[in-house]
């Protein structure tokens, strides 16, 4: 079974809210890359973001915000490395 992993990140304010809330959106990806490619996006614009597969994937995995720059990162290594091959 694939795993499908998803991103969560926080969602702009927009206007004034009567409380105070975190207001979230998730999508869901086929795939690790293409999770990792979005939650770039998302950290990129200054968004927190999280990340991980859903059940019943196993291993499961969750990528909390404060891992999200180390997970964006082995990305950017493992095609790097890949470009260095196809050389």
């Amino acid at each position: 079974m694939p795993q499908i992993w998803y991103v969560t990140f926080e969602v702009h304010r927009r206007g004034t809210l009567p409380k105070r809330r975190s207001p979230r959106e998730t999508r869901t990806f086929e795939n690790e890359e293409e999770a990792r490619a979005f939650a770039r996006e998302k950290f990129n614009e200054g968004l927190i973001v999280f990340a991980g597969t859903l059940n019943p994937s196993l291993p499961r995995r969750l990528i909390p915000s404060s891992d999200i720059p180390s997970w964006i990162e082995q990305d950017e290594e493992v095609s790097g490395a890949k470009r260095d091959l196809e050389r």
